[in-house]
């Protein structure tokens, strides 16, 4: 095999460093809105995953982030675990935040950026080239008092002055920014004029070998990941990115569709990274096997449904319906297959435990999949788990990340469904009951007819919770073949222009889909609430982010 044309850096790492902004940018994404808990509960699986920083809000933006990026500094900003990066923009009010955030996490990184195109600069940040020039080596610096890792954006850098963005990056390095990340933030660019930009910056940033190259790309033409890879090959050694891909609008550079990349065309990629095009050492620290439940677990609390065809995770990523595709794979999997299905964790419905499984049987088998539940939590997993197991005859791994992500995933408790009770046949009018307990412990039961069950239910559902949402999506999946099998639902509402999302399985899909609909809700009237008790506070007015 002819080694490319190799762009090897002096004093970079020679693998790819995997940046994951799933917390911060994916949670942009609308209706993505996540509890601090639900944060955490990713930040874990993140770790466990691999990442080598988790990029885990944006402190200053409200209280809410600066708690989720305190407690997973505290909690998964081990000695063993991955950096906790915080984003602030170029003041000293969001560094001083991002700093006070990360205090407890043993390796922190302050991310602090400022645009740089003129569009932005003219528009946006109404201050000229000579003040943003002046501004970066002064907030660089102040972030350096708070950590020694600091990394640095030039906004919009896909469509910034290649000249002006060099000054700019040599004078953030110069002042101590050890990352300078290259962000086109509104997804512009090519491959080859991402590659070329990369080039660029290492060609003409006198003391760019004093920090690594990282990038950052938004999906809007569908072009991050094949820009990031070229970013590669030109000198880029660390990949901002998201699971499932999501975030603002289209969305960000896939982190499972990167990983396998470079996974599976390791001998193309390692001359690049300055190794022998057939070394066998992975190109990045990701443990590959929990690719798929991760992004399982993104898309549950997020509530933003993987499509089928989705690379890497998606339902018909390892499915062949053509006869001659299936004849292959079944003489030889290479034959139609460039990756096994197992290699991301995706493994066949084996049975595991059955309703006469003890508790501790249960813990052990949550622990192999990757869960790590408190007491409280294991206790409300396990009774769900004997019921789903009399109603089941095979409960296979599937099934218990389903009863596990159903129980954990919840919102706070501010409403809860005591009952629902349907009637409905092709000569009745769908009728339904329903029994809530609000937040003050009082019972509450009305009835209402739909256009069908579900529609029936969440009728009355509305009418005792008496908050106006508009229901913009229903989706419901089974979560394994059979007609005794769960049903996942997943639900968005929205209110007043936010988006809230809700999920629940059960092997009842009206049950399932009542308790879905009652956790969104719940997300709505708890933003409703804690909205009202900051309106006599200041709010940080935020501008567009990378």
């Amino acid at each position: 095999m002819k080694s490319p044309e190799v762009v090897v850096m002096s004093n970079q790492p020679d693998r790819i460093i995997i940046f994951d902004t799933t917390l911060r940018d994916g949670e942009q994404s609308p209706g993505a809105s996540l509890t601090v808990e639900e944060k955490l509960t990713i930040a874990r699986a993140l770790a466990r995953l691999g990442v080598d920083i988790i990029e885990a809000g944006f402190p200053y933006a409200s209280p809410g982030d600066f708690k989720a990026v305190q407690k997973i500094a505290q909690t998964v900003g081990t000695e063993n675990g991955p950096t906790i990066c915080g984003l602030a923009r170029a003041t000293k009010n969001d560094i001083k935040a991002a700093g006070e955030a990360l205090k407890p996490a043993f390796s922190s990184r302050i991310h602090t950026f400022i645009a740089t195109s003129d569009i932005h600069l003219k528009h946006k940040l109404k201050k000229t080239r000579q003040e943003v020039l002046a501004i970066v080596p002064e907030m660089v610096s102040y972030a350096k008092t708070f950590t020694d890792d600091v990394e640095f954006s030039p906004e919009d850098a896909g469509r910034s002055d290649p000249e002006f963005m060099y000054q700019v990056l040599e004078t953030a390095i110069a002042a101590g920014a050890t990352t300078v990340n290259i962000p086109d933030t509104v997804g512009y660019t090519t491959p080859s004029e991402f590659g070329a930009l990369i080039k660029g910056i290492k060609d003409n940033v006198p003391n760019i070998d004093q920090a690594i190259i990282s990038v950052h790309g938004h999906d809007d033409l569908g072009l991050a990941v094949a820009n990031f890879l070229e970013a590669v090959k030109n000198g880029a050694r660390q990949l901002e990115c998201t699971i499932n891909g999501i975030g603002e609008r289209a969305g960000n550079a896939a982190l499972e569709e990167l990983v396998m990349a470079l996974h599976v065309r390791r001998q193309y990629f390692n001359p690049f990274l300055g190794r022998s095009v057939d070394s066998t050492t992975p190109l990045t620290k990701i443990n590959t096997q929990e690719i798929y439940k991760t992004s399982r677990l993104v898309s549950n609390l997020t509530g933003m449904m993987v499509q089928p065809n989705k690379a890497i995770v998606g339902a018909n990523a390892f499915a062949h319906e053509s006869g001659i595709h299936q004849d292959g794979v079944l003489k030889n999997k290479l034959t139609y297959e460039i990756m096994d299905a197992e290699s991301i964790g995706l493994t066949n419905n084996q049975i595991v435990l059955g309703k006469l499984s003890g508790r501790n049987a249960f813990r052990t088998r949550l622990n192999e999949l990757g869960f790590e539940l408190s007491d409280t939590d294991l206790n409300n997993a396990f009774l769900r788990f004997k019921e789903v197991a009399d109603k089941k005859k095979e409960i296979t791994d599937w099934d218990l990340e389903a009863i596990v992500n159903d129980e954990i995933q919840q919102a706070p408790e501010l409403f809860r469904l005591e009952l629902v009770q349907v009637s409905c046949g092709d000569h009745a009018s769908p009728t339904a009951t329903v029994t809530l307990r609000n937040p003050e412990g009082k019972e509450l039961t009305d009835a209402a007819i739909g256009t069908g069950p579900v529609d029936a239910v969440y009728k009355a559902i509305n009418r005792v919770v008496n908050v106006p949402n508009e229901l913009i999506e229903f989706s419901v999946k089974s979560v394994t073949a059979g007609i005794d099998a769960m049903g996942e639902v997943t639900i968005r509402l929205r209110h007043q222009g936010h988006i809230y999302s809700g999920y629940a399985a059960n092997t009842d899909i009206i049950t399932a889909s009542a308790r879905a609909y009652i956790s969104a809700l719940n997300r709505l009237y708890g933003a409703i609430q804690e909205q009202s008790q900051v309106n006599n506070l200041s709010e940080p007015v935020l501008t567009s982010q990378n």
